[in-house]
């Protein structure tokens, strides 16, 4: 024990145990070899006799662990930091890594497989972050220290670079039974080597031969050498986007990722920090961006440095070259490029319904050829004289006869034995236990336990002792014992389930010690917490202060063993539920027996267990049959093995026991640290039971402990792997062997031919080799088959993987309370390949998958539990787990935990892998890592990987032990709670089952189309057609009516000049401030007077000729009326344009420049506030404020009237032009005549039944459209009044527009949607409020949304809903639809049919079909009626490539007739005839004279069973969504706002979205409401959902600071301005994720 020249037995226990714990450390990986040598230096300092110095390497004889981020200096020597770090480390978790998953071979496999895919140099983009989203905070401050009772992590796997040198054998032997290979030295599958060195450091070390210690061999050339660099400075955030490139010593680690960082050329920038000018909120929303387009001009004419790439539609687009996205997509372009696994074949396609492409199966793929099975018998259970009739009579038997003999010794934390129970304590007090559970519950009359009843046992794992009391002190009483873990808080994972299972057995009552109890979490008033879902419990402490001592006549009532329930054990299945294996007493009896008999227990032996007591082996062993049998039990507690690694070993070796009960993992902690045990003997171990000896990878754990402690006595023979389940409980296990005989079998099998459930020897792709060691034979008293696992329970061949299914008396009985899931497994009867039953003995499923190899050997080869069936290829998880901990986690993966699940997405099983990322690993190493375990996992495994997640150490749910929580953190991963800091989404490899792409058929006018009468093809014609416009004789009836402007007048200036004589006082215009306060009024003589003042000074001041175009730039208001009654009086063309928001110029001024220069406007009218806007410094750093036309402030104009009010000579001159931006962002000017003014005034007067005495409120913005004719135009036409609510003032008072609508008794209000949802989600939880204010909606008959696009049905709903509480009727919402060649096609008004509703198949629409369906029916997307289709107006739905008329329900292109359809584009080169068919075209048949405006709209038309007025039938029209708008992908057509809709319904941290396609990728930007933290749950979540529901893979998707995605006033997006903005890299996106 000499180290450094040191006696470390002598030296101070503090010291030893800080040895212990850097050793720990080391093996851990939580230390470098550097980092542990210096600590270890620094410790024994102080006791080092000076020696001459040795050769470097003499001593130096641990392997190097890997080099990791975490390495700390010295800690400070004293022992209070010494005593808290040693407090932290025994909560936390112990072994970083079982090696259950580790194999040279598969190593060497992995590297191989990658070296291929390096050899194609693919280029994958990375992920684009914020800095904000993954910065992690210390792992303490994320997760609690792990505190479970026994704990850590089964499945957690642990690093180390421990290669040790074992021949490899050659696969290809040429005997017939090549693929079982009868030597262990022979193994394929090699110890635990460590899948790359240490990071290249790992050299030979020279060593005495006679110390068989590990050499460090390396296998391969790793593939590349990482060296650290130094902490880089935080950059600031807008330079973050353009990092320097890697300096040359790190260009080999970037090497697989080519081009995916981008260096900055010379010339680029940084991309401007728009932080400082993004706009507040919503509200002071702009229509377009300083890269707007303009109908007319090349998009992007004035971009210097341009890339063309194609739209997908064959347009050519341009984008910035010096785009770091496009760049980024450019690569995930090219990464799609390589063909798809599996080949896909052609696609079937069926135009009415679109199926799922199946692949044809492949005439390669391998079928088992092998003749049936028959089942396999174990030899019979002996019969024994002196075995007792039930467990009870055993324990009463040693308790009276053998009362000194020990029966249990528990550890205390450091590993020293704490007490020994003799079996007559045991009995003594299980009988005392027993009789106060039967009789000193209660009060003296009640008795509250009766046997038969259910009881928990709640015991932690360092408490054997108690729990072996509790048990059989249950069993004595013949209550039915429960054992579960102890509840650590609400949130543990699973418990929920568990209270599922105590509450279905009817369990009232809870056994536990009396720390356990102190330990449980409390209510402030000191009760025992009630965990979620949990039934109440009373707690029974069964310390033995607490007992009562029986009279001596009682004795405990012993039967002989029966069917009834001894005890249940829980399970928790793959879905994350738990179920109740109820064991019956025989059963129980008999399961002692035959693993007394398999295992040759003698009576006085020792057994060392490691296992969880409380079920499964560490139970039945440990417990059942330790106990049948007199022997020593010492239970080693896990708390034990984290502070101690070797304990087990040195139990062993103390106790000289004969059999030791493990996992792998122990194993491998023990093979870690046994450098400082060279004097343990493992002589005396006959058997060492390997209880997870069915994982396959449990091999290579085996060998490693094997290789080194064989030299400690440990005899080959003695490993004794084992398969189980809670089901079938021991289904096989290896018999201790007899020194000298030939060693059990390995066979070497092929994971191809596994995945298609048969068995093949691996000769071809040593690559994908499995090598699976036996689990020994079939117990004693069983029948075992082989079964098919899905489907009817049909024998497997001889070469078919299947599930092992067992019958004997020794097995579960039931699921307790579930007889159909206990039929399916408890009952099973096995048939032949006919159908036909083998017998009628019922057989029970193991969950196990396997088969029997030669000489009746068991090989398991997985759990159905971990079965993914993929493409109808089944994998094991265990496998998938394996391959990824191949791929050099140290530097990526934290303490190798890795969860593999699959999610059913489109129509199959999708693989999911999480794991826990290590603190401190860098974007980089994790790219790098992810990236690689997809081409290990598609190499090796042949199948693509759909997500690959790494998440925030100790984040992940943990089972009770310490182990992924796999079901709870599928559920995470679904319900959007897994919260990664790097994720990446695969679905274009994994995805191969998309229908067919559509092939568009070409078009021409057939046969069919041939027209009779108004049908078309034997349809009626869809048209619609509004009332007629018609003019009024009966001169009485006019002056009446007060319409007389509307019949003589055709100039709106004539309407007012007459209403200002006729009624000079009646008030047209009342304007209101945020208080609800009337600001302004106007009217007929003062807005006469104030036009006429502006008409002067148009010609005095602004010297405008007649005809000219004039600006105006007023903020919502009577000023904006009068200035445009100005204009026409003065003879110039008024164009309406929003104003410059002042906190946000640099956004909103060149637009309004851009529309100055298009329209070339003469002059400007603006008000004096906003004069100084235009002249400020602000404004000229974004535009060129020198060149502004002339600007007239209109606030203070003298009192002058112009010569004469200019008339027009003809109506068809233009009176204003009409300036909108798109939402494909496209800035559209149209010409409207006074014809049209006048003609549209009419139309909504006739619909609206407006006239003087009414009064309407319009709460909209007035700069374009429809919104412009009701603010300006329409009351001067009409007479009525109308109510003006700027929208600006709803954001200071957001009730403004109810109240007022209350306050003013107000019929019929006009709205935007942006309106309508600040009311709905800022107002819509306080009617309440409301109500009390007094504000009532009864008044209301009609309110109109005014908008441009198909209805927002559910915001429409969802308003009507929320204020029917303040007496809105359900009938008053609905829209109008208008659009820029037509601005009011539809409107409601006041009389006829409700706007009614359909349900459309989405699907059908895609392929440019009309199918109606049912309400509810899947894919179904409700639509409803876009209003009346106004007076004067008719409307045909055409064909958009034939120009011909569509019958009835088809979809196509809305064109519109009517008077008031405007007179074409006004375009800055004046090039209308671009465009021209777009106000004047004809139908290609039918009806060729009717000229028609187009809207551009997709819609149609259906006749309803509502009647109209006149008694016809009503014909509705629906509107579906914008031509230019729509998406091509995959030849169909898709509207971006069901995309949307689908996107926002993903996850509730969705605020708004917005999808559009660059290069025929789909993007779709998402706005994030939530914390930062959730960015990346939502990138698979958005992922599943559009492929689920649109069938389309997402390309890329980008997560954006809510506000970000830009909308108009009338609250549309504008999806192209995001799309030019994300590619000229200005979002500052929080997370951009690239599906590959």
């Amino acid at each position: 024990m000499a180290d450094h020249g040191v006696d470390l037995s002598a030296l101070p226990k503090e010291v030893r145990d800080q040895l212990a714990e850097l050793d720990l450390e080391l093996s851990e990986g939580d230390i470098t070899q550097k980092g542990y040598e210096k600590k270890k230096i620094k410790l024994l300092a102080p006791y080092i006799i000076h020696t001459p110095v040795e050769p470097p390497g003499q001593n130096d004889r641990q392997p190097p662990a890997p080099s990791s981020s975490s390495s700390q200096g010295p800690p400070p020597s004293g022992s209070s930091r010494y005593r808290e770090r040693r407090s932290r480390k025994t909560h936390r978790s112990g072994g970083t890594r079982d090696d259950r998953y580790r194999s040279d071979i598969h190593s060497e496999a992995v590297q191989a497989a990658l070296a291929k895919h390096k050899e194609e140099k693919m280029a994958l983009p990375m992920p684009t972050k914020r800095r904000s989203t993954y910065v992690q905070s210390p792992i303490e401050t994320r997760t609690p220290p792990d505190s479970s009772s026994g704990s850590e992590d089964e499945t957690s796997v642990r690093r180390h670079s421990l290669v040790l040198p074992l021949p490899v054998i050659n696969p290809n032997q040429p005997s017939p039974d090549s693929w079982i290979n009868r030597t262990v030295q022979g193994s394929s599958t090699s110890s635990s080597a460590s899948s790359t060195l240490s990071h290249g450091e790992a050299k030979p070390h020279s060593q005495p031969k006679s110390q068989p210690q590990p050499q460090y061999k390396p296998q391969y050339q790793p593939l590349y050498q990482p060296h650290y660099q130094p902490q880089q400075q935080p950059q600031p955030q807008h330079q973050l986007q353009h990092q320097p490139p890697p300096s040359a010593q790190t260009a080999a680690v970037t090497d697989m990722l080519a081009h995916s960082r981008i260096a900055p050329s010379e010339n680029s920038a940084p991309p401007p920090d728009v932080t400082a000018v993004a706009p507040p909120s919503r509200g002071p929303r702009v229509d377009l961006t300083n890269n707007a387009v303009v109908r007319g001009m090349s998009r992007g004419q004035s971009r210097s440095s341009m890339m063309e790439t194609a739209d997908g539609r064959g347009n050519t687009q341009r984008v910035p070259v010096n785009s770091r996205v496009s760049t980024k997509i450019q690569q995930l372009l090219n990464t799609l490029k390589r063909p798809k696994r599996p080949p896909l074949s052609e696609f079937f396609t069926d135009d009415a319904e679109e199926i799922v492409e199946v692949p044809k199966p492949d005439p390669n793929t391998p079928k088992p050829e092998g003749r049936q099975t028959i089942p396999v018998k174990g030899e019979p259970l002996g019969v024994v004289s002196n075995w007792p009739p039930a467990l009870q009579a055993a324990l009463a038997r040693w308790g009276s006869t053998q009362g000194k003999s020990p029966a249990l010794t528990a550890l205390d934390i450091t590993g020293k034995p704490l007490y020994t129970l003799t079996y007559g304590k045991l009995w003594s007090r299980s009988v005392k236990l027993a009789y106060t559970l039967l009789n000193k519950l209660g009060t003296k009359n009640e008795q509250i336990l009766k046997p038969g009843d259910k009881v928990a046992l709640v015991y932690p794992n360092s408490d054997p002792g108690m729990f072996l009391v509790a048990f059989y002190g249950c069993l004595l009483a013949e209550v039915i014992p429960i054992p579960i873990e102890v509840p650590l808080s609400r949130k543990d994972a699973g418990i929920c389930q568990v209270g599922f299972l105590l509450g279905s057995c009817g369990v009232g009552l809870a056994l536990t010690s009396e720390i356990c109890l102190k330990g449980l979490p409390k209510m402030p008033t000191g009760e025992i917490l009630q965990f979620k879902g949990w039934p109440r419990l009373k707690w029974v402490v069964t310390d033995s202060k607490y007992l009562t001592k029986p009279s001596k006549e009682w004795q405990p009532h012993i039967p002989t063993a029966n069917t009834e329930p001894a005890y249940i054990e829980y399970k928790a299945s793959k879905d994350g539920t738990v179920v109740g294996v109820a064991v019956s007493k025989v059963a129980m009896l008999t399961h002692c027996q035959a693993l007394t008999q398999a295992c040759n227990y003698c009576e006085g032996d020792s057994l060392v267990n490691v296992l969880d007591f409380k079920k499964d082996m560490g139970l039945w062993h440990g417990v059942l049959t330790a106990v049948m049998n007199r022997i020593h039990t010492i239970s080693v507690p896990y708390a034990v093995m984290k502070a101690c690694p070797l304990s087990w070993v040195q139990r062993v070796h103390i106790h000289k026991a004969r059999i030791a009960l493990v996992k792998c993992r122990d194993l491998h902690w023990a093979m870690m640290a046994h450098r400082d045990q060279r004097d343990t003997s493992l002589a005396s171990l006959r058997m060492l039971i390997v209880s997870d000896g069915a994982n396959p990878w449990s091999v290579s754990s085996c060998d490693a402990f094997l290789n080194v402690f064989q030299s400690h006595g440990l005899k080959p023979e003695a490993i004794c792997p084992c398969a189980t389940s809670p089901e079938a409980m021991t289904v096989a296990i290896r018999r201790p062997g007899v020194p000298g005989t030939p060693l059990p079998a390995r066979a070497i099998l092929s994971m191809g031919g596994l995945s298609h459930g048969v068995i093949r020897v691996n000769t071809v792709d040593k690559n994908s080799a499995l090598t699976v060691q036996d689990v020994g034979h079939v117990m004693p008293g069983a029948l075992m088959c082989i079964v098919r696992p899905d489907g009817p329970p049909q024998l497997c061949k001889t070469d078919e993987i299947g599930e092992i299914i067992i019958n004997s008396r020794a097995g579960g009985n039931m699921y307790y309370g579930l007889p159909g899931l206990t039929k399916n497994t408890f009952e099973v009867i096995p048939v032949n390949a006919n159908g036909v039953p083998i017998g009628e003995i019922p057989f029970v499923r193991s969950g196990l998958l396997g088969f029997v190899g030669p000489g009746s050997l068991i090989f398991v080869v997985g759990k159905i539990e971990g079965l993914l069936m993929v493409s109808g290829r089944r994998h094991n998880a265990d496998d998938l787990v394996a391959t990824a901990l191949a791929v050099e986690p140290v530097k990526t993966v934290y303490r190798g935990r890795i969860a593999v699940f699959s999610v059913t997405v489109f129509y199959d099983e999708r693989v999911v892998i999480v794991a826990e990322q290590r603190p401190g690993a860098s974007e980089e190493d994790s790219f790098q890592w992810m990236s690689r375990v997809l081409q290990a996992i598609d190499g090796i495994h042949q199948v693509g990987l759909y997500c690959l997640a790494l998440v925030p150490a100790n984040t992940l749910p943990k089972t009770p032990l310490g182990g992924i929580h796999t079901s709870d953190t599928k559920q995470f991963f679904l319900d959007g709670n897994l919260h990664p800091c790097n994720i990446l989404m695969c679905p274009h490899t994994c995805v191969t089952n998309l229908p067919k792409p559509r092939q568009k058929q070409p078009v021409g006018v057939g046969p069919a189309s041939v027209m009779v009468g108004n049908l078309v093809a034997g349809k009626r014609i869809a048209q619609a057609v509004g009332r007629d416009l018609g003019m009024i004789e009966d001169q009485d009836l006019v002056r009446k009516l007060c319409m007389w402007p509307t019949v003589m007048h055709q100039y709106l200036t004539e309407a007012l000049q007459w209403r200002a004589q006729t009624d000079a006082d009646h008030v047209l215009f009342v304007l209101l401030n945020a208080k609800g306060v009337t600001v302004s009024t106007a009217t007929c003589v003062q807005l006469h007077k104030r036009a006429e003042k502006i008409a002067a000074a148009l010609t005095e001041k602004g010297s405008i000729n007649t005809g000219e175009n004039v600006v105006l730039l007023y903020p919502p208001g009577i000023d904006l009326i009068a200035a445009f009654y100005g204009c026409l009086y003065a003879g110039c063309v008024p164009v309406n344009v929003r104003p410059p928001h002042p906190q946000n110029l640099a956004a909103t001024l060149p637009t309004v420049r851009m529309i100055i220069d298009v329209s070339k406007a003469a002059c400007i009218l603006t008000t004096q506030s906003l004069m100084r806007t235009l002249r400020s410094k602000e404004a000229a750093a974004s535009v060129d404020i020198k060149t502004w036309p002339t600007i007239i402030d209109t606030d203070d104009l003298p009192r002058r009237r112009p010569p004469q009010i200019y008339k027009p000579p003809t109506a068809e001159m233009i009176a204003y032009l009409d300036f909108s931006v798109s939402t494909t962002g496209m800035l559209t000017g149209v010409k409207i005549s006074h014809a049209a003014v006048s003609a549209i005034c009419r139309s909504i007067k006739l619909q609206c039944e407006l006239y003087s005495s009414r009064q309407i409120a319009i709460c909209l913005d007035p700069y374009c459209g429809l919104g412009f004719v009701l603010w300006c135009l329409a009351s001067v036409y009409s007479g009525h009044q109308s109510v003006l609510i700027p929208p600006f003032e709803l954001e200071n008072c957001l009730s403004l527009w109810l109240s007022t609508l209350t306050q003013y008794r107000i019929r019929d209000t006009f709205c935007s949607y942006s309106v309508m949802e600040l009311c709905t989600k800022g107002l819509g939880t306080q009617t309440e409020l409301l109500k009390a204010r007094g504000v009532n909606l009864s008044c209301v008959r009609s309110c109109v949304v005014i908008a441009e696009e198909r209805p927002r049905l559910a915001l429409s709903h969802s308003f009507s809903k929320l204020f029917k509480d303040i007496g809105l009727s359900s009938r008053a919402v609905s829209t109008a639809f208008g659009s820029r060649v037509n601005l009011a096609v539809c409107l409601q008004g006041t009389t006829g049919p409700d706007p009614c509703t359909v349900y459309v198949d989405m699907k059908s629409l895609r392929h440019d079909r009309v199918r109606l369906v049912e309400r509810g029916a899947p894919q179904s997307l409700p639509l409803m009626e876009s209003g009346k289709i106004l007076p004067g107006v008719r409307v045909i739905i055409v064909n958009p490539e034939t120009k011909g008329p569509l019958g009835d329900s088809h979809l196509g292109e809305i064109w519109v007739n009517s008077p008031h359809n405007a007179s074409g584009y006004y375009s800055i080169y004046g090039e209308e005839s671009l465009q021209a068919n777009h106000f004047n075209t004809k139908l290609s048949f039918g009806d060729p004279q009717t000229l028609w405006a187009m809207t551009g709209y997709l819609g149609f038309v259906k006749r309803t069973e509502l009647l109209e007025a006149n008694g016809d039938r009503h014909d509705a029209l629906f509107v579906v969504g914008s031509l230019d708008e729509t998406l091509e992908l995959r030849g169909l057509r898709y509207h971006p706002i069901d995309i949307e809709i689908s996107v926002s319904r993903a996850h509730r941290s969705i605020a708004e979205s917005a999808v559009f396609t660059w290069t025929n990728l789909l993007v779709v930007v998402s706005e994030l409401c939530g914390s930062e933290q959730d960015a990346l749950d939502l990138v698979p979540l958005i992922t599943n959902v559009v492929l689920e529901e649109h069938h389309l893979i997402v390309g890329v998707v980008v997560i954006v600071d809510p506000g970000v995605i830009p909308i108009n006033s009338r609250g549309e997006k504008q999806r192209m301005h995001l799309r030019d903005s994300f590619l000229a890299d200005q979002l500052d996106p929080i997370y951009v994720a690239y599906n590959m």
